[in-house]
């Protein structure tokens, strides 16, 4: 039996505070199949992107991981040398970040927010990394022109798909997806994620797909996980979490879902 790529084990994370130590995430356990997208949903302060984080070792003090293992492909996260991290970070795990098409930086062309990731890492002369940028931009469907214009210049939606390309940039085997497709219209929002299950089919990466809309999970993911005050209080196939929630919580959650998202009980 395939071992899983990602394995979280008792994953503690405490913030210091001036009032004492606050457990943000309470001994947290999951897995992740490759290709698989593992849905974890919750409430906002649920701890959903401090796992995130967690995940990628992107924490800063008052932050630390105080307890756990974090194991992908094999490799021990909370173990690697911040050199190790460097090369590891977007070409073995990316992350699409909450309010991502509100992220690139509006004062650099789309094309040089490619380059950063792709030289960096890569080594790659400007030429490759443009040959390989209007790859990516082809890919999700925008013309490789718009590579020299700015942010401002393009839609939200244009926008959340150049975020999406560059955390493909370096074919990484695991996508963090933190509320990817936040203040999108709903038209705009299922071309996205109908385009991400393409992307994730072809190249075959897993997926940890982060929203509080348990609705749009359902749809999306094969598992999901829901979370609740820190910590994780139930875990199940799509289908099987929706037909049948065994926590009241989960109940709770999705009673709360508008009956124009959900399929009625």
């Amino acid at each position: 039996m395939q071992k899983p790529l990602v394995e979280v084990r008792g994953l503690k994370v405490d913030f210091l505070t001036a009032k004492g130590l606050f457990t943000a995430v309470k001994g947290v356990d999951f897995t992740i199949d490759r290709g698989e997208v593992l849905g974890l949903a919750g409430e906002s302060g649920s701890g959903k992107s401090t796992i995130a984080l967690a995940l990628m070792r992107l924490h800063r003090p008052p932050a630390i991981i105080s307890e756990g293992s974090i194991t992908v492909d094999g490799e021990d996260v909370l173990a690697m040398p911040e050199s190790r991290l460097r090369q590891w970070r977007w070409s073995s795990v990316s992350m699409v970040f909450q309010s991502a098409m509100n992220s690139l930086n509006p004062v650099l062309t789309i094309f040089e927010q490619f380059r950063d990731v792709i030289v960096q890492h890569t080594g790659k002369t400007r030429q490759q990394a443009r040959e390989r940028a209007e790859e990516l931009l082809t890919m999700i469907g925008i013309a490789p022109s718009r590579l020299d214009d700015y942010p401002h210049q393009l839609s939200g939606g244009m926008r959340q798909r150049v975020v999406l390309a560059i955390a493909l940039a370096l074919d990484p085997k695991l996508i963090i997806m933190d509320e990817p497709t936040t203040a999108l219209d709903v038209v705009v929002q299922r071309e996205i994620l109908e385009e991400i299950v393409a992307l994730k089919d072809k190249f075959g990466f897993a997926i940890l797909f982060i929203t509080h809309d348990l609705a749009l999970m359902g749809q999306f993911a094969d598992r999901i996980a829901i979370m609740l005050e820190g910590r994780l209080v139930e875990v199940a196939p799509s289908a099987q979490l929706i037909a049948n929630p065994q926590h009241d919580y989960t109940r709770r959650l999705w009673g709360s879902m508008p009956l124009l998202t959900r399929v009625p009980a």
